[in-house]
């Protein structure tokens, strides 16, 4: 699947030659750093390998494992090979690299702020189109674990179906005349009276939308032996131990993908 990925990213940004590299190759071979600028957690480093793989005969050698924190100024990778396979992959491998270790690194930072709690940080399909894959499996490098990847793998009513259905217990039901009872069931609950409807249907999970932490601390002792509780919306590294409450099993924030910032890092090159 990741390899048609990397063929459309590349198609994209070759097109019909890369004319600049074309014109000036004769044949050298090069070696490349690839070099951090600032601080991070290294994510992509097998998409940006198979990107320079795809395009002819490079060597990768790694300086930092996936996962691996790194400084401003190490060496990431080291690439040899034809110089115009080095050339026509860097800002395609780059890129990977850059969003990759952004969201890895934000991820990190959230996980972090839980330590110390059983509670586990969830992703959501808050994601760059075309690069849900990727970027989940950046959430999962930084500590995070990935909640559905898409609409087909787990039922999640939020407030537009309860809107269509007439209400929560009816969107439930309706859910469990046509879906098979192997595919879990969470109910997006905005206030206590919704999340009391929402556990007489039995469900598997709740996600409190726009709690504070009182209101959250009353629904996990509404829920508790019931569903599981995840609580999202509004949650930020400022913010997060707040609702780090005894009781939580999940909280879940799109933040981790949709405003992770990429990190900055370069390729300089030598004749081998």
């Amino acid at each position: 699947m990741f390899k048609d990925l990397l063929l459309r990213f590349l198609e994209e940004d070759i097109g019909r030659g890369d004319i600049t590299t074309e014109g000036v190759f004769r044949g050298e071979r090069l070696r490349a750093v690839l070099r951090a600028k600032e601080r991070g957690i290294l994510a992509g480093g097998g998409f940006a390998e198979e990107v320079f793989k795809l395009l002819g005969d490079v060597k990768v050698l790694y300086r930092r494992e996936e996962g691996q924190p790194f400084s401003e100024g190490e060496e990431l990778l080291i690439l040899e090979g034809s110089g115009d396979s080095i050339l026509i992959g860097e800002r395609t491998a780059l890129n990977l690299l850059q969003r990759l270790s952004g969201i890895a690194t934000l991820t990190r930072k959230f996980v972090k702020a839980l330590e110390g709690t059983k509670i586990r940080l969830l992703d959501t399909r808050k994601t760059t189109p075309g690069m849900r894959y990727l970027e989940k499996y950046a959430v999962r490098v930084g500590g995070g674990l990935n909640h559905r990847f898409a609409l087909y793998d787990m039922v999640l009513i939020k407030d537009n179906h309860k809107l269509l259905a007439g209400g929560i217990r009816e969107a439930v039901r309706r859910v469990r005349e046509r879906i098979s009872p192997v595919y879990r069931i969470e109910v997006e609950v905005e206030n206590l009276e919704e999340l009391e409807e929402a556990l007489s249907c039995g469900i598997d999970m709740v996600l409190l939308d726009n709690f504070n932490p009182d209101d959250v601390r009353e629904a996990v002792r509404l829920s508790r032996g019931k569903a599981l509780v995840e609580v999202s919306g509004n949650i930020n590294l400022e913010n997060i131990r707040d609702y780090a409450i005894d009781g939580v099993d999940f909280i879940s924030s799109g933040s981790i993908t949709h405003s992770a910032r990429w990190l900055d890092m370069s390729m300089r090159v030598t004749t081998l």
